[in-house]
């Protein structure tokens, strides 16, 4: 018995180091993604991206192996907070690439500030909040918040369009507030008026009584739900026989609901979006990114070309990936090189570089796109316009942005901004 006990107790004291060597080699990073709710078809593409990025780098980042670990989501704070808990007291993940969805965002920035020696990096959420009101210091967005998405989109079916009186139908949480305030900013500064606006919850399936609502006396309709939601209000406008001009938030048009089916598509054309990526984008970076998503995964396995949410995720694992590389993979003392690499170093994406602001948030192009078919009937974004170094204050100071209150079902007032100029 003895010695079976000391053949067990040095058999374990060999082990122990190998373990620890193996674990000194290796990075883990959990992948926070919605994969249930309204954006699931995104949250997959956004881990088929995060597989590409790593595939790319052969699964390799500071010399050291990199793990990674899908904690799945259902775009609600509650959920997200307690996966990633999990990912960090169970998994012992090292850094965090997520999560997809607005108040998710904000729930993330809180949790963040209780784990100080970890680092998340966002995966595509858009809600201001996240990295404006109270930012937390171990968190870093490397895509455009919602009210940045929003830039150019309203001077451009003002001006382009001669669309001055809208309704508008948005989500009722953090994002849909965030995106329309992008919107309405530059919408009601050039001359438009909002008439009318209703809210509507995430995860809606019924769109009835809006549809019903809708003022008559009006140019368009802008809409800024996505996924399903999207899917859901553009089939039922379509059975009530609405013909109302339509204006696309950034998750409106976007890839997972352009390859819809059903009567959504033939309300979809002609629609102006405003958003993070252009898909005919000529620029060679772009070109070859699409090409690599393309190659990586069979046709049936993914879309004709990566989604909003698949891009964010994309140039958030670049980020970790080009960090770890500047540190040789160093983690050590609270991870603060590596954070210092992800806050100063520009990154260079598929969208172009980014840089970060002292919130650790990035500014760069918008691109304005109209929806138009494509060929075999498809549906395909044109690029039509594009607004640059577009900042979180919009080109506002930080006082007067700040002055207009955050983004809520009132902010911002149009009448205020008209009279501002």
């Amino acid at each position: 018995m003895k010695k079976a006990l000391l053949a067990t107790a040095m058999a374990a004291a060999i082990a122990l180091p190998s373990m620890a060597m193996a674990q000194d080699n290796t990075i883990k990073i959990g992948i926070l993604v919605a994969l249930e709710g309204a954006f699931a078809e995104g949250g997959a593409d956004g881990v088929r991206n995060v597989e590409l990025a790593l595939s790319q780098a052969n699964n390799m980042a500071g010399g050291k192996k990199i793990e990674t670990i899908v904690a799945p989501t259902d775009t609600t704070p509650d959920t997200t907070v307690r996966q990633a808990r999990k990912l960090i007291e169970q998994d012992g993940v090292d850094i965090i690439i997520g999560p997809l969805s607005g108040s998710e965002g904000i729930a993330m920035r809180d949790y963040a500030k209780t784990i100080p020696n970890n680092t998340v990096i966002n995966g595509i959420s858009g809600a201001l909040e996240t990295t404006w009101v109270d930012p937390a210091d171990n968190f870093f967005r490397f895509n455009l918040d919602g009210a940045q998405w929003g830039a150019g989109l309203g001077s451009y079916v003002v001006d382009e369009k001669g669309w001055k009186r809208v309704a508008t139908v948005a989500a009722d949480y953090s994002f849909g507030y965030t995106n329309f305030l992008g919107f309405a900013v530059d919408f009601c500064r050039s001359g438009g008026e909002i008439v009318e606006r209703f809210w509507v919850p995430l995860g809606s399936s019924d769109f009835g009584g809006v549809i019903a609502a809708m003022p008559e006396d009006i140019d368009a309709i802008y809409l800024g739900v996505g996924g399903t939601d999207a899917i859901n209000f553009l089939n039922q406008y379509e059975q009530a026989g609405a013909e109302t001009n339509l204006i696309g938030g950034t998750i409106m048009a976007d890839q997972t609901v352009l390859t819809s089916r059903g009567r959504a598509k033939e309300a979809l054309v002609g629609t102006p979006t405003s958003g993070a990526l252009a898909e005919d984008n000529p620029d060679p970076a772009w070109q070859n990114y699409v090409k690599a998503y393309q190659d990586a995964f069979p046709e049936d396995e993914r879309f004709p070309s990566p989604s909003l949410f698949g891009v964010g995720y994309y140039v958030a694992t670049l980020a970790a990936i080009q960090a770890l590389n500047a540190v040789d993979g160093d983690l050590s003392d609270g991870q603060n090189a590596f954070r210092e690499a992800l806050a100063t170093t520009p990154l260079e994406t598929p969208l172009g570089t980014v840089e970060l602001n002292e919130n650790r948030q990035a500014s760069g192009t918008v691109y304005i796109n109209e929806v138009v078919e494509g060929p075999g009937g498809t549906l395909v974004n044109k690029m039509v316009g594009k607004a640059e170094n577009v900042n979180q204050t919009l080109g506002m100071s930080a006082d007067e942005f700040r002055a207009m209150g955050l983004p809520s079902r009132d902010t911002p007032d149009c009448a205020a901004l008209a009279q501002g100029g």
